[in-house]
């Protein structure tokens, strides 16, 4: 797996690198981490979707960190589900690194990824207690789709769905 960091410059002029690991590096775990927290705080507890850190390995799945100055600040991650389609889970960008297009930039390239590696479309799932997140996907163009998983028939429980398109080749797949 390509581990080279890739620069990206944001709306606000802020360089962002995006760089892929395996979901169980130390890094990648921290970062999980972080993301569970989120849930923790805004839930009352963490995802308790079950994940295999081989299913984030290309080409079946990608695990990409986003960095600024060196210091990692974001991630994003996606798998392929057995009906075909790319499940992006783990999208999280630290609190001081909100609103700059990180977690745009993170989501277009799990999408790349996604689409490069023959899927037709993505999934995800998220909830009504993540505004910031729910209105970000409304941006990208992501629609309701019916649920599914350990969260289907959850409360608040909100399943969005994409259609992808492939674009040009990217350096994730190695």
């Amino acid at each position: 797996m390509s581990t080279s960091v890739e620069s990206r410059v944001l709306p606000d002029g802020t360089v962002a690198g995006l760089r892929a690991l395996p979901y169980d590096d130390p890094l990648a775990q921290y970062l999980v981490g972080q993301v569970q927290q989120e849930y923790v705080e805004r839930y009352g507890g963490p995802d308790e979707a079950v994940v295999d850190p081989a299913e984030f390995l290309p080409p079946a799945g990608l695990f990409l960190v986003a960095e600024v100055d060196g210091a990692p600040v974001g991630c994003g991650a996606w798998r392929a589900l057995p009906t075909g389609e790319a499940e992006i889970k783990r999208v999280y960008v630290e609190p001081a690194f909100r609103r700059r297009g990180l977690a745009r930039l993170i989501v277009a390239e799990l999408e790349d990824g996604a689409a490069r590696a023959g899927h037709g479309s993505v999934v995800l799932n998220s909830g009504q207690e993540q505004p910031e997140a729910l209105a970000l996907y409304a941006r990208l163009g992501y629609t309701p789709v019916t649920g599914y998983g350990v969260y289907a028939c959850a409360p608040g429980a909100v399943f969005l769905g994409k259609e992808l398109v492939l674009t040009e080749e990217s350096p994730w797949e190695s």
